[in-house]
């Protein structure tokens, strides 16, 4: 007899891409086709974002960006997925939609001087990362 046991890869279970499509396999009944809708397109990124697949999350958060774009999460968190998967452009393009949307998004502004810092650009990144440590109460001590 064999041992079936080793025949399963050592993830810790089902893969989160595989148990967030199992969740609704039979909403519609059998056979039925199901639909993905937006909110569960968002909870499958974000399955995949804490399984560290940075660029499968950024396909799926793209898509949920395009569906509901005044939604700063999805695009926060579509930003950090590019940032982790060194999409560095494509992360920037996006924290600059949300600063300009919302200019006290304190995240928003740290992770875009992280990404200049990333891209070499440390002129352009001091002066967001310094309204980060504003908004995070870090001010420089004057002398």
């Amino acid at each position: 007899m064999t041992d079936n046991v080793n025949a399963y890869p050592a993830t810790d279970g089902v893969a989160p891409d595989r148990w967030a499509s199992a969740l609704h396999l039979f909403d519609n009944g059998v056979g039925v086709p199901h639909e993905e809708t937006t909110v569960e397109r968002w909870e499958r990124a974000g399955l995949l974002f804490e399984a560290r697949d940075y660029s499968g999350a950024a396909k799926l958060l793209a898509v949920v960006v395009e569906e509901a774009p005044e939604q700063t999460g999805p695009r926060l968190l579509l930003a950090r997925a590019y940032y982790h998967s060194a999409q560095l452009k494509r992360a920037e393009e996006q924290l600059r939609v949300i600063v300009e949307r919302d200019p006290v998004e304190h995240y928003a502004h740290l992770m875009l001087g992280r990404t200049l810092q990333r891209q070499g650009r440390q002129d352009e990144a001091e002066p967001w990362l310094r309204m980060a440590g504003a908004f995070a109460g870090e001010f420089p001590d004057d002398e």
